[in-house]
């Protein structure tokens, strides 16, 4: 945790005045909260990573290699044959500027090398320096710089200070995906053994257990039937939440967080409401315990060890097709990378409900489709029973989560879905939402304590859009669809918009879904009061 929490009047102002430096000054301070921890060397061994040891970022002597200049300049060469967009994003920026004010981290910070155009040319500089005839005869005088240590260290800083949204990639007018060129500076500094803990050790994780938060198959069997019990106790209904069965039509995939964090555990409760009362033949597995992929913050070779663990317990269990939860960079991971890293999943069919009989022809390569998709469907076709007034209680708006909006387009169907449940939705401004959100400032592996100021800092234009509809329509909840916001944006709205609740669309789904026996409801999935129920729950 930062040693000095800075008050939101005083973080809120933001020095945009040009440094006196050079960018090509590549030194950086590491004052604590606004960096992340170095890996833990049993994590980073046990992933097999190279050059494990135990160093953090604030140390003198990073213990680099004798040969690490030579790591980086071949690694880089490697990526330019293997990667033709790396190479053309490398040429091809103007360095117009017309992503400089649209990163989170620039908006909050003030930091030029946070615009995502100067945050690329920190690696640019060395690519132009020594893969281009211009940088090799011209030096500094064609923008290289020679590759120095203090570059690796400039690097840490700032390749770390990116949450891979792409937000930037919006308003490039040449279609540069600065992301990308993070996720390259990323493998370059990991092939030096400078990896992060809050992503390593949830991809350990995942490998041992089978899900980031390391939880065991019998933890996971219990806190499944814990959920059981408590909606149960809500509804008066006993559904069944089958784990590890064969020959199940559909194989449901979640974010752990859904099954053991808060709030992600309501939605998880509206997941199973849901499921029962469609009579949907699904299951859980203890293997593919985990829907998210941190491997897409670290490389693309744990990407893709990562996703297809999945894919192999889909075809273990003997299902048709994969029904995802609500999590973000599973969706980008399964909708822009699959195919290539893992391959088509000929061995599963097109989804297709079986409620409404609608095939979901996008996801014929993939076999896999998110759960807004699958319920905006059912909804469509007058498959719910549902009363809106039992969320009477909030004042709902909705955060586009950067990857299900931006890398998957799932747009339209969570709106659809809340205007369905819910009598109080409220647009936040158009410049804030959609194909244009801005980032929870904490994703891509920084949502950790120890860099809790830069997470405010990045997380600031978001907290204003809310602040706006919290004023103008007195919304009280931010509902969204990724399990990194719903355990980063509660401490980013109390920090920057007290009063803000941080919700699951299935959440509000289970609230409002009037289920066939039920009894009579008298409280919603956070086993509050329904509204007019209060007195009743009292008694």
């Amino acid at each position: 945790m930062a040693e000095k929490i800075l008050p939101p009047e005083e973080l809120g102002r933001v020095d945009y005045s040009p440094p006196k430096k050079s960018w090509m000054d590549p030194k950086v301070e590491f004052r604590k909260g606004t960096f992340n921890y170095g890996a833990v060397p049993s994590s980073t061994s046990y992933l097999d990573l190279p050059f494990s040891r135990k160093w953090q970022p604030t140390d003198d002597d990073w213990q680099l290699p004798d040969n690490w200049k030579e790591i980086i300049l071949n690694g880089l060469k490697d990526r330019l044959k293997k990667y033709r967009s790396l190479k053309v994003f490398m040429d091809i920026c103007v360095r117009c500027g017309a992503c400089a004010d649209k990163c989170h981290f620039y908006i909050g910070s003030g930091d030029p090398k946070n615009m995502p155009v100067l945050r690329a040319e920190l690696l640019r500089s060395v690519y132009r320096n020594d893969f281009t005839t211009a940088g090799k005869l011209l030096g500094k005088l064609a923008g290289g710089r020679k590759l120095t240590k203090e570059i690796i260290k400039e690097w840490f800083y700032y390749f770390y200070q990116c949450t891979e949204c792409r937000r930037c990639s919006v308003f490039c007018p040449y279609g540069i995906d600065t992301a990308e060129i993070t996720m390259m500076g990323r493998e370059l500094l990991n092939l030096l053994g400078l990896d992060i803990d809050w992503i390593t050790t949830p991809a350990a994780n995942c490998f041992r257990t089978g899900n980031h938060l390391g939880i065991q198959p019998h933890g996971f069997k219990d806190s499944v039937e814990f959920a059981v019990d408590d909606l149960e106790e809500i509804t008066g209904i006993r559904v069944e939440a089958p784990i590890n069965k064969k020959g199940a039509e559909v194989l449901f995939i979640v974010p752990s967080a859904d099954y053991f964090g808060d709030p992600h555990y309501f939605g998880f409760l509206g997941y199973l409401a849901l499921l029962h009362e469609i009579g949907l033949d699904y299951t859980f597995s203890t293997f593919a315990s985990e829907g998210g992929n941190f491997g897409l913050f670290h490389s693309a070779e744990m990407m893709k060890r990562l996703n297809a663990k999945m894919y192999m317990e889909a075809k273990r269990l003997g299902v048709k097709w994969i029904l995802g939860g609500e999590c973000g960079h599973m969706w980008r991971v399964i909708h822009q990378y699959m195919d290539t890293v893992n391959g088509p999943a000929d061995f599963l069919e097109v989804p297709v409900s079986p409620i409404t009989g609608t095939r979901f022809e996008h996801a014929a390569s993939t076999k896999m489709i998110h759960i807004a998709e699958f319920t905006a469907d059912l909804i469509k076709h007058g498959k719910l029973n549902l009363d809106k007034s039992r969320n009477d209680q909030w004042r709902v708006t909705f955060h586009d989560s950067c990857n299900p909006a931006r890398a998957m387009g799932l747009l339209e169907e969570p709106r659809f879905i809340l205007n369905s449940v819910c009598n109080h939705f409220y647009e936040m401004p158009e410049n804030t939402i959609r194909e244009q959100t801005f980032c929870c400032g904490s994703g891509a592996g920084l949502g950790t304590d120890e860099n809790f100021e830069m997470r405010m800092r990045g997380g600031l234009p978001r907290a204003n859009a809310v602040k706006y509809v919290q004023e103008q329509h007195d919304v009280n909840m931010l509902c969204c669809i990724c399990a990194i916001d719903k355990a980063t944006l509660p401490p980013l709205m109390d920090y920057w918009v007290p009063g803000i609740q941080v919700g699951a669309l299935h959440e509000l789904v289970g609230n409002a879904l009037v289920m066939k026996g039920e009894k009579e409801r008298v409280t919603d999935m956070r086993s509050n009061p329904l509204p007019g129920k209060e007195v009743t729950v009292d008694a």
